[in-house]
């Protein structure tokens, strides 16, 4: 299959495209390099450098190449930034999206795979969350991903567009070819900036609050190893010819903060120093996902769910890329 990839400069989506050329697909990335990377670029794809802003530039990606499926990761992501420049998020996030949709759908492409988050669920009544929780967005990012999705539904009434859209919690870890892993200017993740300690380029990691009501006091959330994501989402576009889905993709099983510093040091041998600061307004004190349904319909099995494993790739990637692609 001939697939259209956004975003495949960046951390998710060249570990996505990755996984597609290895099992025989053929790859176009499209990417403006804002946050990617063209040193993440399988050099088996084909590289289009542009903007989803640009609707020309667009169109044209689909008029040069026989396109039979879109996978779109290509978004601004930054929750917090979401809170402090709104428009940039309700509107470019929303507007390239469309961009991309009209001209997939005026070239006859009827399978569409989208990035989505978990930041949909930012007041969960039950945990784990499953597919049916009920949808409060956290954030202008979370809202701009929440409106592609209903965007999406219309599409299917509309033109049987088939779609999956996959909410997925913390991926984290790197492909284990080593190859590629996750390079972000500023790092938010928890994981990458624990490693960043142990490779000297920060002091301490910050521990933001330590009171809330789990087993050790700091938060708890649910970390995907980076190559199950891609699988899940190879399997998602496989199924779409059997209708549209969505899809919560998590291990269903969460790590406080300290226990994910813990396993740094364990991975690492490095004393990795901590601190607890203040907690930062908005966390909530658990996120797990429910991936119950992907695994039931689709046979989807995470193959490194152990949080050592999806460390010790972290590790393995940040020990041997020190400044991450060098670009």
């Amino acid at each position: 299959m001939n697939i259209l990839v956004t975003g495949g400069a960046g951390y998710i989506g060249s570990i996505v495209a990755e996984e597609l050329i290895r099992q025989g697909d053929a790859v176009v990335v499209f990417d403006n390099l804002y946050y990617g990377h063209r040193a993440a670029v399988h050099p088996d794809a084909t590289f289009v450098e542009g903007d989803l802003a640009d609707r020309a530039a667009v169109k044209a990606v689909f008029d040069a190449h026989e396109i039979e499926a879109v996978m779109h990761f290509a978004s601004y992501t930054l929750v917090g930034e979401s809170m402090e420049q709104p428009f940039k998020y309700l509107g470019d996030n929303v507007t390239n999206g469309l961009n991309l949709l009209q001209e997939a759908v005026a070239h006859g492409v009827r399978r569409f795979i989208l990035s989505s988050t978990a930041n949909l669920f930012d007041d969960p009544e039950r945990m784990p969350i499953d597919e049916e929780e009920r949808i409060v967005p956290g954030s202008p990012y979370g809202e701009s991903k929440n409106i592609l999705e209903r965007i999406l539904h219309w599409l299917d009434r509309v033109y049987g567009f088939r779609y999956a859209a996959l909410r997925y919690f913390n991926a984290a870890g790197a492909s284990p070819t080593g190859e590629r892993g996750e390079d972000h200017d500023p790092e938010t993740h928890l994981i990458p900036r624990v490693l960043q300690v142990a490779l000297g380029r920060r002091e301490k990691i910050v521990i933001f609050g330590d009171d809330y009501p789990t087993r050790d006091g700091t938060c708890v959330r649910d970390y995907i190893h980076v190559t199950d994501l891609a699988q899940a989402h190879i399997l998602a576009l496989r199924a779409l010819d059997e209708g549209s889905r969505t899809y919560n993709l998590g291990n269903g099983q969460g790590f406080t903060v300290k226990e994910v510093i813990e396993t740094c040091r364990e991975v690492t041998g490095h004393p990795i120093p901590a601190e607890v600061g203040p907690r930062r307004p908005g966390d909530p004190a658990v996120l797990v996902a429910s991936s119950e349904k992907i695994r039931r319909e689709l046979g989807w099995e995470p193959r490194y769910p152990d949080l050592r494993t999806i460390i010790g790739h972290a590790w393995e990637w940040h020990r041997t890329h020190p400044n991450g692609y060098g670009d």
